[in-house]
């Protein structure tokens, strides 16, 4: 029970070694150690489904071995970082495995980004190599890369991935270089950074976040826990590799926990439909537009689903009617919404045991100890809403700029997740608003989220994104953009009729509203509310010009 003034703490982390349930906290092994261990094992045991067939444990073993191999003979030595901008292809999983054998420390980038992005990502992680797909859909990303390069210097090697024709040494050539190599691997140790992944950017640039294998391992372990996950639970991930939870869930897990994965190149929901059906998956992962596609197209289908057991939503803020409906149409699932981020990730678990707590809260706390704080850094009493600050073993190392790492931490240790929520005196937690997302009208803190539940409630809202916008007289106000469900346009009456009937106050009526067909967002779905508040500034700014 937490009292008034300490931390609420599941489970307690006093003892270094163990937890509370008896499970060491480190294993002191890396998914090098697993992938061997599950080899001897069975060497044709089924890892991931990708491209339309089946790659065992030996497949990805015996090319991941040539890769580092081959990455050594280019150079490469154990603690250089190498990148990779790739979609959802087997390659990024021998990448993985081949960044452990020889030491390296892995970079996955998101395939969306660009010129400016990669840029600052390249030189700021120090990357030596980067693994590129070439021209993929409408992107040429090797003339993206050439065009960049010179204000690169430290990156060596750009790698073609499936781009025939390219000029240098390509994936394969590499993999063949490594094949004819005895060159010895030096295999990381479980303590050594693994990867620098970089925040999503929903608040402004992106920082680069480190883990240990150590760490790596410890969330999806509590998620195996949480969950009751057993070795061979099959995976569909839509979600980008170039993501965290790609990463973590599709690749690493099939390592560090002996799951399965079905790697989709891209996301299509009718495709995930079919894939689940055909192929028995089981668990999902991925944030609310991942999760509202599916329950459209198993709609469309006709499909409930039947294998699905789990589906984890996080990243973005979830609708409670969206859980709701999922728990009806999915025969046997249970959907439920989950809180983290890239630097502290899964501090919940969700609450599958209890459908309405999957809907209106973000879980319950596990492997974390989290305090939520006011602004003057004093825990608030529990189902007070505060800052929320976590700490715990899965947590990261802190970020490639010291500044910033010193900036995230209070004095003990905790991480400033710089989320706005409650949490009860039973460890159940509720993310309520993103600190930099609240809106102040005339001195009072608004919620935009609570705003936003509210209006999902309309029959003919899909999505809609509060934010602030300029106020002349009350200093901020409220801004909606909304992705409308069907060919009515409710208008800004209709829509305070509707908040005034569910009894929000009058001041938390959206004061403008914007259709659109769709929002900015990461690659793992949250909505870029900077932008958006961006834009909205500039909007006024124009708009104040043209009445001077």
């Amino acid at each position: 029970m937490q009292t008034k003034n300490t931390p609420w703490t599941s489970p307690s982390l006093a003892e270094k070694s163990r937890d509370l349930t008896g499970r060491k906290i480190w294993t002191g092994k890396t998914i090098a150690d697993y992938a061997a261990e599950a080899r001897s094992e069975n060497p044709d045991r089924p890892v991931i489904v990708a491209d339309g067939r089946t790659h065992t444990i030996s497949d990805l073993i015996d090319r991941a071995t040539a890769l580092a191999r081959g990455l050594m003979e280019l150079g490469l030595k154990p603690g250089d970082t190498i990148s990779l901008q790739l979609p959802n292809w087997i390659e990024a999983a021998e990448i993985d495995l081949a960044a452990v054998m020889g030491g390296f420390v892995m970079n996955p980038i998101v395939s969306i980004y660009r010129g400016f992005e990669l840029r600052s990502i390249l030189n700021d992680c120090r990357s030596r190599l980067i693994f590129s797909p070439g021209i993929y859909r409408t992107t040429d990303h090797l003339e993206v890369l050439r065009e960049i390069r010179e204000a690169v210097p430290g990156l060596d090697h750009v790698v073609p991935v499936r781009s025939p024709g390219s000029a240098g040494p390509g994936y394969e050539d590499i993999i063949t270089l490594g094949r004819a190599s005895n060159a010895t691997l030096q295999a990381a140790h479980p303590d050594d950074v693994k990867q620098i992944v970089y925040t999503s950017g929903t608040t402004g640039h992106a920082k680069g976040v480190i883990w240990t294998h150590n760490q790596a391992r410890r969330t999806l372990a509590n998620s195996e826990a949480a969950f009751g996950l057993k070795p061979g639970a099959t995976f569909l991930i839509g979600t980008p590799v170039g993501h965290v939870s790609g990463l973590s869930y599709g690749i690493d897990n099939c390592f560090y926990l002996g799951t399965q994965t079905i790697l989709m190149e891209r996301w299509d929901a009718d495709d995930a439909v079919k894939l689940i059906d055909s192929l028995g998956a089981q668990v999902m992962v991925g944030a609310t537009p991942f999760l509202a596609g599916l329950l459209e197209a198993a709609e469309r289908a006709g499909s409930t689903l039947p294998s699905l057991e789990v589906f984890f939503c996080g990243g973005a803020a979830v609708p409670p009617d969206l859980i709701r409906r999922a728990n009806r149409v999915f025969r046997n699932c249970r959907t439920f919404r989950v809180f983290g981020s890239t630097e502290c990730p899964m501090i919940t678990q969700g609450c599958p045991e209890d459908p309405e707590l999957s809907a209106t809260t973000d879980g319950r706390i596990y492997d974390y100890e989290v305090k939520v704080v006011d602004d003057a850094g004093r825990i608030v009493a529990p189902g007070l809403d505060g800052e929320i600050l976590a700490r715990g073993p899965a947590m990261f190392m802190g970020y490639t700029d010291p500044v910033a790492t010193a900036e995230a931490f209070d004095d003990e240790g905790f991480f400033r997740t710089g989320d706005i929520g409650r949490v009860t005196a039973d460890g159940v937690l509720t993310v309520t608003g993103r600190k930099k997302d609240l809106i102040i009208r005339g001195g009072e803190n608004l919620s935009p989220k609570e705003i936003e539940d509210a209006l999902h409630t309309h029959p003919d809202i899909r999505e809609v994104a509060i934010t602030s916008m300029p106020h002349a007289r009350l200093g901020e106000g409220v801004y909606a953009f909304i992705i409308p469900a069907s060919e009515r346009r409710p208008d800004q009456g209709a829509l305070a009729e509707h908040l005034r009937s569910m009894g929000l106050a009058a001041q938390k009526w959206p004061e403008r509203i914007e259709y659109v067909d769709d929002l900015p967002r990461t690659p793992s779905g949250k909505v870029q509310k900077h932008i958006l508040r961006a834009r909205i500034v500039e909007d006024f700014a124009r708009q104040a010009g043209g009445q001077g």
